[in-house]
């Protein structure tokens, strides 16, 4: 689950972590109260969507030379110009795809004196089974620019579970930063308090770009991007709070009510998959046979008939489906189960486009069986390349 900027911080404030006083908006005329709230005579007038880049977006309803979504605004009244071009427009930028993200909320935020920018992030390194501190001296940037063109520029520096952030681990990310004087000494703090969050709150991917020095030498987080595990939000009930529906896709949220992995994708060929890696190899054979997935959908190991039938209505419901793969191997999962909930599904809301089925493992046969007599224009693959090849043929 992901959060705005202006939630991140309060959480990150919750452990301690410096950020610079901010209020939230939702319309032009909260503005002016909002930055006359704010020390000033400097405010920073930031979107709030779930993608990053904002500062070098594109509003689509703006001019092209028009400034971004995030914006320095040197009065109050500045403030509430900038915020009537951006308040529900639709802002583009590299992580949002074409169709933008409509901006909804701003966050009046009071402007720093930044002396240097640095970049931070925490997240599980997979090779090492703990959490490490991604840094770069290269803050401000694109951080896959920065691990692209000179990678020497990254470090990690990997926690121990058992000992958390120690004295020799914040020495070594100052190291890496060059921190001096009271930057130094605000580390010794800061980086223990995002390490702490980060378990805590059972986050995904905690960063912090960019970190600032500001010219009086203290650490300030300046900009804050947070995800957490949806898998552990039972425990956190003040995280599900922060949740915005209006920033994420309705396909999804339905998904997620019956507990099912979705990613809605752009391509035209639903999938419907049990287990994350038969899914990821089903999407990378029908790009092998020239069309784009339009969802990553894993049912689980143990879905039943209702829950399989909730996933192909939500792929249906999506109108640049043109066809769809259903891919099963059946482990715990039975075959005969998928079968029935297809059936269901496809009688409650038809079927308006191809339907290929690949039904592999536990119960194959019946389920083969229940798909033939059923009546449906559902066409049955013997594998997996058989499969892909039929639904793309099938789409054309």
């Amino acid at each position: 689950m992901n959060i705005h900027e202006y939630q991140a911080k309060q959480v990150l404030k919750g452990f301690g972590a410096p950020v610079a006083e901010g209020v939230a908006v939702t319309s032009v005329d909260q503005v002016e109260a909002a930055a006359k709230s704010l020390p000033g005579p400097l405010y920073v007038v930031k979107s709030q969507i779930h993608a990053g880049g904002r500062g070098k977006g594109k509003f689509k309803e703006l001019p092209a030379e028009a400034k971004g979504g995030v914006r320095l605004a040197f009065s109050v009244e500045e403030a509430v110009s900038h915020a009537r071009e951006m308040l529900g427009n639709t802002l583009v930028t590299a992580q949002t795809g074409d169709a933008g993200k409509q901006v909804n909320r701003l966050y009046i935020e009071d402007g720093a004196d930044i002396d240097r920018e640095l970049y931070l992030s925490l997240l599980v390194d997979r090779a090492y089974g703990r959490i490490a501190f991604v840094v770069s001296t290269e803050g401000g940037m694109d951080i896959e620019t920065v691990a692209h063109d000179t990678p020497e520029k990254i470090q990690n520096i990997v926690i121990d579970p058992n000992a958390g952030v120690t004295d020799a681990d914040v020495a070594a990310i100052s190291a890496a930063y060059g921190l001096t004087g009271a930057a130094a000494e605000d580390a010794k703090s800061l980086f223990p308090a995002l390490y702490k969050a980060f378990v805590e709150k059972d986050m995904d991917m905690l960063e912090v770009n960019p970190l600032i020095v500001m010219k009086d030498g203290h650490l300030r987080v300046l900009d804050a991007k947070v995800s957490f595990d949806g898998n552990a939000l039972f425990r956190h009930d003040d995280i599900k709070a922060l949740r915005d529906e209006t920033e994420e896709d309705a396909k999804e949220i339905e998904a997620s009510k019956w507990d099912l992995a979705y990613v809605s994708l752009d391509g035209n060929i639903g999938c419907m998959v049990n287990g994350a890696g038969l899914a990821m190899a089903t999407m990378d054979i029908i790009k092998l046979y020239g069309k784009e997935p339009a969802n990553f959908c894993d049912v689980g190991g143990g879905a039943g008939k209702e829950k399989v039938a909730a996933a192909f209505k939500i792929i249906t419901a999506d109108p640049n489906v043109q066809g769809i793969l259903v891919n099963i191997f059946g482990g715990i999962m039975k075959c005969d189960v998928i079968a029935e909930g297809v059936v269901a599904a496809v009688k409650e809301v038809g079927l308006k486009v191809p339907l290929v089925v690949r039904l592999e493992g536990t119960n194959a046969e019946l389920g083969k069986k229940i798909l033939n007599e059923s009546g449906l224009a559902i066409t049955a693959a013997d594998d997996l390349d058989d499969a892909a090849q039929k639904i793309v043929a099938a789409v054309g």
